[in-house]
C-alpha cells in the first residue's frame, strides 16, 4: 500500500513540471490518498490562459524547450506570449523572460519558413552573380523593398559584380539588371547635365520598376535623378549623393547631387576609369583650371622618363612604375582622365602627390643611377652646361630625331637641328656607296 502511495505521487507530480503543488503533509496508514488539488487561475490571470513553459524553473536554461512543433502552432504561441508579455508588470523578471521566449518562438518561426540550409550559394539573375552571405551581425539594407536586413534571422544576398544587395525572398522581384554588365559592355558617362524630359514621357511611372509616381507624392513620390534626369519611386531611389561627371566637365561644380540607386552604383564603378578626353569634350577647361596645365605637364614629363625605367635594370627591380598603379593611364598617355582624377585635382590631392612621384622618378635618372646618366644629351648649339634631359623645364625637344637642347639655344638658332643634318648626311652616304657598289 505505502509503494502504491509514492507512486501515485510520483505521477502526480510530474504531469507538468513547471506546475509543481507543495508538498502534502504525511497521511497515517491506512488513509485514502487525498486527491491533489489545484487551484484555478482567478480570472484575468496571464499565466493560466496557456503554459508557454514561462514559470522559473523553465528559464533557468533561457533556449527552453519549444514544444510547437509547425508554422501554425508557433503563430499561436507567439501570439499569446505577446498577450503575457503586456499583462505582466512592467519592466519585470518575469516580463524579461517571457520576452527572451518571444525571441526563442520566434527564431524557430523564421526557421521553419526560410531554412538557409535549403538555400543554394549561387544565383543568376539579370546577370547578377548573386551569392548567400554568411555575415549575421552586419545591418544592411534590401535594394529591392527597402527594408532593413536582419542577418541573424533572414537569408540574404549581394551581387559580386554591383554590390546590389536583396533578401532571398526578394531576388524573383529584381528588375534591376547588373550595373557591373552595363560598365562591362558600355563605359561611357552621360555628359548632358541632367537631360530631363519629363514625367509625362515615363507614363507617370518610376524609370526602373514602372511603380505609379506622382511630384505629389500620390501613390508615391516622384524623385529625379541628377545624373540621368529621369524620375524614380522612393524605393529605386534612395537620396544618395554623387559627384555628376557632366556638371564636372562643363562647370568645374563638384557638388555632390541627389542619383538614383542604379546611377551610384554605375557612377562608383565608373569612377576610377580613364574615359574622359578632356581636350576634345571641353578644351576651353585649361584655360580657367591652373591646376589641370600643371597636371599635363607632369604626366607629359612621366612619358619621357617611362623609357629610361624599362631599360634600366635598378629602376626595374625596384619597381618605380608601380608607384603609379592605381594610375596605370598616367604612363600610357597624357589625354585620358577619370573622374576620380579631376576630383583629387579639385581637392589638390593629385597635384602633390604626382610632384612628389615626378621629384622621386627624377631624381633616380639624374643622381642615383649612372645607365640612366648616360642616356643624357649635351646641348649641339651651345656645347655647355650639364647634362640634358628631355623632362627639364628648362630645356626643348626636336620633333624630327628628340635631340635635347637648351630653350633659347633651340628657338634662338635658325638654322636646322644639328643632329637631323648629321643623320641625312649619313643616310645620303649610305646610299652613294650602296649605288657604287651596285656599279661595280
Amino acid at each position: 500500500m505505502a509503494s502504491d502511495e509514492r507512486l501515485a505521487r510520483f505521477r502526480q507530480a510530474h504531469l507538468n513540471p513547471f506546475n509543481k503543488s507543495p508538498e502534502q503533509p504525511e497521511r497515517p496508514e491506512g488513509e485514502p490518498p487525498a486527491p491533489a488539488q489545484q487551484p484555478d487561475p482567478p480570472p484575468g490571470d496571464p499565466e493560466g490562459a496557456l503554459d508557454l513553459g514561462l514559470a522559473e524553473d523553465h528559464f533557468s536554461r533561457p533556449v527552453g524547450l519549444i514544444l510547437a512543433s509547425d508554422v501554425p502552432q508557433l503563430r499561436r504561441a507567439i501570439e499569446e506570449c505577446k498577450r503575457v508579455i503586456l499583462a505582466l508588470p512592467e519592466h519585470s523578471e518575469r516580463q524579461k523572460d517571457a520576452v527572451v521566449r518571444l525571441i526563442h518562438l520566434r527564431l524557430k518561426l523564421q526557421e521553419l519558413k526560410d531554412p538557409a540550409e535549403d538555400e543554394p550559394n549561387i544565383r543568376v539573375v539579370l546577370e547578377h552573380r548573386f551569392y548567400k552571405e554568411k555575415s549575421k551581425s552586419v545591418k544592411q539594407m534590401c535594394d529591392k523593398c527597402s527594408t532593413i536586413i536582419w542577418g541573424l534571422i533572414q537569408t540574404w544576398y549581394t551581387c559580386t559584380g554591383c554590390y546590389y544587395r536583396c533578401h532571398s525572398k526578394c531576388l524573383p522581384l529584381v528588375s534591376r539588371p547588373c550595373v557591373r554588365a552595363q560598365v562591362s559592355h558600355q563605359a561611357e558617362y552621360q555628359l548632358s547635365i541632367c537631360p530631363e524630359s519629363g514625367l509625362d514621357s515615363q507614363d507617370y511611372r518610376c524609370a526602373e520598376c514602372r511603380a505609379p509616381i506622382s511630384l505629389r507624392g500620390v501613390p508615391s513620390e516622384a524623385r529625379q535623378c541628377d545624373y540621368t534626369g529621369l524620375y524614380y519611386c522612393s524605393s529605386c531611389h534612395w537620396n544618395d549623393l554623387a559627384v555628376v561627371p557632366a556638371r564636372a566637365i562643363h562647370n568645374w561644380d563638384f557638388e555632390p547631387r541627389k542619383v538614383s540607386r542604379c546611377s551610384m552604383r554605375y557612377l562608383a564603378l565608373m569612377v576610377s576609369r580613364p574615359v574622359l578626353k578632356l581636350r576634345e569634350i571641353n578644351p576651353l577647361l585649361f584655360n580657367y583650371v591652373e591646376e589641370l596645365v600643371e597636371i599635363r605637364k607632369l604626366r607629359q614629363d612621366i612619358l619621357l622618363m617611362k623609357p629610361y625605367f624599362i631599360t634600366c635594370k635598378e629602376a626595374m627591380e625596384a619597381r618605380l612604375l608601380l608607384q603609379l598603379q592605381d594610375r596605370q593611364h598616367f604612363v600610357e598617355n597624357d589625354e585620358m582622365y577619370s573622374l576620380q582624377d579631376l576630383i583629387d585635382i579639385e581637392a589638390g590631392r593629385l597635384g602633390c602627390s604626382l610632384t612628389e612621384i615626378h621629384t622621386l622618378f627624377a631624381k633616380h635618372i639624374k643622381l642615383d643611377c649612372e645607365r640612366c646618366q648616360a642616356k643624357g644629351f649635351v646641348c649641339e648649339l651651345c656645347r655647355e652646361g650639364d647634362v640634358l634631359f628631355p623632362f627639364d623645364s628648362h630645356t626643348s625637344v626636336c620633333a624630327d630625331c628628340s635631340a635635347v637642347f637648351h630653350r633659347d639655344c633651340y628657338y634662338d638658332n635658325s638654322t636646322t637641328c644639328p643632329r637631323c643634318a648629321r643623320l641625312s648626311l649619313r643616310k645620303q652616304s649610305l646610299f652613294q656607296d650602296s649605288g657604287t657598289e651596285g656599279e661595280l
